[in-house]
């Protein structure tokens, strides 16, 4: 495990990743391109469980707010994959606004949750499930909740990353996420996971 709890192949592809943008920032439309395809997937499912089958369509509208804005960006890989998590948010939250909808939990792919991610019994229980028993359990957890997993466990945010983006104490969503992640497990049977505490979830702060 990397500093932070997090698994050294997350940090691997943040590496990756801040490169990418540094080349980008500075032009090259092929560094892009590498950027996209290291977020995408991970950004695509977190909205997926935001705005369900509108998923797309919000993710192009981030993509292009996240091209426009990118000179504008500070930090490292994991700050990128942050910052695009939030400007992510920020438009599904404008989408579900113009609908006048809730936000309704839906389909997490199955190769989405094969993203890096910390390889606990919790990720292993999501990592079993098929899609449309994913869109049935995830549509029950409480909105907070939902978020928070999708983001440490899709979008592989830390927890003061995660926080950031929902604009909320790093504790609160360590509760949040925990709190989703075992409800998820205990309706898989998982076994073990009722004894895990919330720091299993690699969060720091």
């Amino acid at each position: 495990m990397g500093q932070g709890g997090e698994p050294r192949r997350v940090q691997a592809y943040d590496r990756e990743l801040g490169v990418a943008v540094a080349r980008a920032q500075e032009g090259d439309e092929a560094a892009f391109a590498v950027a996209y395809r290291i977020v995408q997937p991970g950004l695509l499912g977190y909205l997926r469980g935001i705005v369900g089958d509108d998923a797309e369509d919000v993710t192009s509208d981030a993509w292009l707010e996240i091209a426009r804005d990118l000179g504008r960006f500070r930090g490292d890989g994991a700050g990128f994959r942050g910052w695009t998590a939030t400007i992510a948010r920020h438009r599904a939250l404008d989408h579900l606004r113009r609908l006048k909808v809730r936000p309704r939990g839906t389909t997490i792919e199955q190769d989405v949750l094969e993203l890096p991610g910390r390889h606990s019994t919790h990720d292993e229980a999501l990592e079993s499930l098929s899609t449309e028993y994913a869109l049935e359990l995830v549509s029950q957890l409480p909105r907070d909740q939902a978020e928070a997993v999708l983001l440490r466990v899709v979008v592989g945010l830390d927890g003061p990353a995660a926080a950031r983006v929902l604009g909320k104490r790093p504790g609160a969503v360590r509760t949040a996420a925990y709190r989703g992640l075992k409800r998820l497990a205990r309706q898989l049977g998982a076994e073990g996971v009722t004894d895990e505490r919330p720091q299993t979830l690699g969060e720091s702060g």
